[in-house]
């Protein structure tokens, strides 16, 4: 496998590659490769943080042994604020620093294709999990499953959804946004699949709970079929709709090949991922044909600003001074984990870069990793302004943005390769010629500034 390919590979169902594992790795045959990213992958290892202390709290009000009145009202909110925080940061850490890079890869993805919002930690946590849980595993299993997540019945009101009343929201968006796209159902067939969907529950764990008595049992008629249906009824009848695959198909392209859909490739995805609707098989198809690693999909796509982020530290480690500082990168940059814009999500492609995010985006490497200042100076040349520079640099950007970068990481991984070769391992795209002249001019600095350098090119913001 050239190892162009194998950094393409890597860049799509991860973050990167760091020199040392691209040499292993390019000594290996194709079948070899993808056969062991699959084979990191097929663990599912929980991520998890301590709710202990809230657990406790909803423990002792639901023994009645305690009441919620605003004080514990208040200081559960706290809590779960704080412990938001704490897991949007551990998912972050995972997606930097874990063997099991294709499901991680996956559970991103999975994340704005399930979009779901909960300000219930424990339920987050589950809702998460189960995207990472079901990430490589059977489609139909996985829709079931989030069917049943108290976080996404609680975000589409499956909970209000009862026989004497039914709430449409998750019916629709079980078709538009999660299984068929616009414009495959009818108004009808909403207000039939809502009726099978009645009695959906959960208790106050996040366990599922079925309400038989808020349930509709009376006959359905859905896509041209009649019968007492259930909510897993329904999604079986969903997904005896090729279009179900083709779209599902559709939306791991634009992730992981191109924004731009070539219908044949999506069209043979999807008679692979129709016989059996299992991602694994689907994503090894993808990943082992020629296509995937043609050159106009090779750095032709926007890193998301997640992508741009854990990028970063894949290559220089970072620990923030305060943790918050890595949830004000991602607001900034137009992406919270855990924080979708709608149900919908976000759009991705050229919407990741405007006018305001492009100049931070350009700046955030040497804010990170370079105590807020950019070099532009070749070794040996003195400037009398070069200190005020970085003064001023740092009293206008340092305090949000203060890490402790780990260059001494670096530096082990990069011990090897030589300065101007830098550009190939850390840019996915050919520079501009300009860029290319201003390379060139500094090739006399450090490792570390050259990096930083890289780093802040227009260049470094494809995948």
């Amino acid at each position: 496998m050239k190892t162009k390919h194998i950094q393409h590979l890597y860049r799509r169902i991860g973050f990167g590659i760091l020199p040392a594992t691209l040499n292993k790795l390019s000594k290996k045959s194709e079948k070899a490769i993808i056969n062991e990213l699959f084979e990191s992958s097929k663990k599912f290892t929980p991520l998890e943080i301590d709710i202990s202390e809230l657990t406790a709290i909803y423990s002792s009000i639901i023994k009645k042994e305690s009441t919620l009145d605003s004080e514990t009202r208040k200081k559960l909110q706290q809590l779960g604020r704080k412990k938001q925080i704490e897991f949007n940061i551990a998912w972050v850490d995972r997606l930097t620093n874990t063997p099991e890079i294709l499901r991680e890869k996956m559970t991103l993805f999975w994340a704005n294709h399930f979009v779901c919002e909960d300000s219930t930690i424990s339920y987050i946590k589950n809702f998460n999990n189960t995207l990472r849980k079901h990430a490589l595993g059977d489609f139909r299993a996985f829709v079931n499953a989030v069917s049943k997540e108290a976080s996404m019945t609680k975000y589409l009101n499956t909970k209000q959804n009862k026989k004497q009343k039914p709430n449409e929201n998750f019916a629709r968006e079980l078709m538009e946004l999660f299984t068929l796209g616009v414009g495959y159902y009818s108004e009808e067939d909403i207000k039939e699949s809502a009726k099978a969907f009645t009695g959906y529950s959960h208790n106050l764990k996040g366990d599922f709970v079925f309400r038989k008595a808020r349930h509709d049992d009376g006959e359905k008629t859905f896509f041209g079929k009649t019968g007492n249906f259930s909510g897993e009824d329904i999604i079986d009848i969903i997904l005896e709709q090729k279009q179900c695959a083709k779209y599902i198909c559709g939306k791991i392209y634009r992730y992981f090949v191109n924004d731009l859909i070539d219908e044949k490739h999506v069209n043979d995805m999807a008679n692979v991922f129709y016989k059996d609707y299992n991602i694994e098989n689907v994503m090894r198809y993808m990943l082992t044909s020629n296509w995937f690693y043609d050159k106009k999909n090779i750095g032709s796509k926007i890193k998301s600003p997640i992508e741009f982020i854990v990028g970063l530290e894949s290559v220089v480690p970072m620990d923030f001074k305060n943790p918050k500082q890595l949830l004000y990168i991602q607001k900034v940059l137009g992406q919270i984990l855990l924080n979708p814009p709608n149900v919908a999500g976000w759009k991705g492609g050229r919407s990741w870069i405007d006018s305001n995010t492009i100049v931070l985006r350009l700046k955030l490497p040497s804010l990170l990793l370079n105590n807020a200042y950019i070099s532009k100076e070749k070794t040996g040349e003195v400037d009398a302004n070069v200190e005020a520079k970085k003064e001023a640099f740092k009293k206008n950007f340092g305090k949000r943005f203060k890490t402790d970068a780990n260059w001494e990481y670096f530096n082990t991984q990069f011990k090897n390769v030589k300065i101007g070769d830098f550009e190939k391992h850390l840019l996915a795209c050919q520079v501009s010629e300009s860029a290319k002249a201003y390379l060139q001019s500094l090739e006399k600095v450090s490792k570390k500034e050259y990096c930083v350098q890289l780093m802040s090119l227009p260049e470094y913001q494809m995948c």
